[in-house]
């Protein structure tokens, strides 16, 4: 079986939706409380490379950080997304579910689905 990774927030309601589908299925991710525990941008970067996208489309946009630094600027480089993503885990969206070598966002929830073995 392929280790299960979700990263988490439980005050989110699509991230809760996530992890009862998983649990509805006797699945027991790793569970990552990203705002407790955020990642560094070497783990940013694996789970970039792993989902397939930029960290653009990692961003959370509608969040007041975003406009408060100015990240809709595109000439901001992915290294500086990344770094601000690191320094500011809020923005990352959520949830995440990581299987193996892929990784997808689950918005809507069941998108975690396409994943699992």
């Amino acid at each position: 079986m392929t280790d299960l990774t979700l990263y988490h927030n439980p005050r989110c309601s699509k991230s809760r939706g996530a992890l009862e589908l998983l649990e509805a299925r006797g699945l027991a991710p790793t569970i990552v409380r990203y705002l407790e525990t955020p990642p560094d941008a070497a783990q940013l970067r694996d789970l970039l490379s792993k989902l397939g996208i930029g960290p653009r489309q990692l961003l959370r946009t509608g969040e007041d950080e975003y406009k408060a630094l100015g990240l809709a600027d595109p000439s901001l480089s992915d290294d500086q997304l990344i770094a601000t993503l690191a320094a500011n885990p809020k923005l990352i969206e959520r949830p995440i579910l990581i299987a193996g070598d892929k990784a997808v966002i689950g918005r809507p929830p069941e998108k975690i689905l396409e994943i699992l073995p």
